[in-house]
C-alpha cells in the first residue's frame, strides 16, 4: 500500500531554514514525479514544487522561487524540500504527493507543520 510520511517540520524564526523529508513506500518511487504542497491556515492547498522522476526537472511556485529547493534520492525513496529565508507566510502544513499516471489518483502524506514566527 502507498505510504508517504513527511517529517522535518517545526517552529522557525523568519529568515531561518528547514528541510522537510518525505519517505515513500508501496509504489515504484523512481517512476513518478513528486510534489510538495502546502496548506496555510484557512486557505486552500497549493502546489509548492515538483520534481521529475529522475530529478532532472523542477518547478516552483513563484512565491518560493529562489528560496526553496526540491530534490530527491531515489535509492532512498525520499523527496526533500529545503526551505530557506523563511517568511511568516510560509506557515502551513506541508504535504508530499504524487499522481498515478493512468488513474490520475493523487496520494498524500499526513503532512508536517511548518510555523514561521518570531
Amino acid at each position: 500500500q502507498v505510504q508517504l510520511v513527511e517529517s522535518g517540520g517545526g517552529l522557525v524564526q523568519p529568515g531561518g531554514s528547514l528541510r522537510l523529508s518525505c519517505a515513500a513506500s508501496g509504489f515504484t518511487f523512481s517512476d513518478y514525479a513528486m510534489s510538495w504542497y502546502r496548506q496555510p491556515p484557512g486557505k486552500e492547498r497549493e502546489l509548492v514544487a515538483t520534481i521529475a522522476s529522475r530529478g532532472g526537472s523542477t518547478n516552483y511556485a513563484d512565491s518560493v522561487k529562489g528560496r526553496f529547493t526540491i530534490s530527491r534520492d531515489n535509492p532512498k525513496n525520499t523527496v526533500y524540500l529545503q526551505m530557506s529565508s523563511l517568511k511568516p507566510e510560509d506557515t502551513a502544513v506541508y504535504y508530499c504527493s504524487f499522481r498515478r499516471t493512468f488513474s490520475k489518483q493523487d496520494y498524500w502524506g499526513q503532512g508536517t507543520q511548518v510555523t514561521v514566527s518570531s
